[in-house]
């Protein structure tokens, strides 16, 4: 279950047209209703609040058209206690690029870093890498899209591939298949693989 919202705080940022400062926050369940004895009916919750500067562009590079540059700063947290407490802050660039009915968002970040006695996941960048990369495909009734990480020094990454398709009014089905490393904090550097369906308000992805 995932509850997500973004808010535009500021217009004009800068004395620019074209910037403004927005927040947003994510709050993500993931279901445990067959395992009475360890935290049943939730194995986790991670909780993820984030700010960003948007700047709206417009340029053309290898036939897409840059849209805009997100500037940016996240903290990712599960709010546990010591031993399965994780966290990390980050902070990224995000370029979004459109082509017809295609759009690609480019997210390289840097994980902030913290004192040795107070991190509680040192190696977490070793699985969930330096940025992602979404591409998203849209016709007239469906969205698909296609999330992808890797740390090339590490080997570890991970590949989400998700459908979207209009059931009733605003609201939609959606499919989702997840391979990899970090689809939640606690389990991180656990490989797994997921399969999902459910619906939502918005197009995921």
């Amino acid at each position: 279950m995932q509850l997500s919202f973004k808010i535009k705080a500021m217009e004009g940022m800068f004395g620019h047209d074209n910037a403004d400062l927005w927040f947003g926050y994510t709050v993500t369940s993931f279901w445990q209703a067959y395992n009475g004895t360890i935290s049943s009916p939730f194995r986790e919750t991670d909780y993820e609040p984030e700010a960003m500067l948007v700047y709206r562009t417009d340029y053309e590079i290898a036939g897409f058209r840059g849209r805009f540059l997100n500037l940016g700063t996240v903290h990712q947290s599960n709010g546990r206690s010591e031993g399965l407490s994780r966290s990390w802050n980050r902070i990224y660039a995000q370029f979004g690029f459109e082509r017809d009915n295609l759009a690609l968002l480019i997210r390289p970040w840097y994980r902030i870093p913290e004192s040795a006695e107070k991190d509680d996941n040192p190696d977490i960048v070793d699985y969930m890498g330096h940025g992602d990369l979404v591409a998203v495909y849209r016709d007239e009734r469906n969205a698909y899209s296609l999330l992808l990480r890797k740390n090339f020094d590490t080997g570890y990454g991970a590949l989400q591939l998700s459908w979207s398709f209009p059931l009733v009014g605003r609201l939609k089905g959606y499919v989702q298949y997840f391979n990899g490393y970090g689809e939640s904090l606690i389990d991180y550097n656990h490989y797994q693989q997921s399969f999902g369906i459910g619906a939502s308000l918005t197009e995921g992805m």
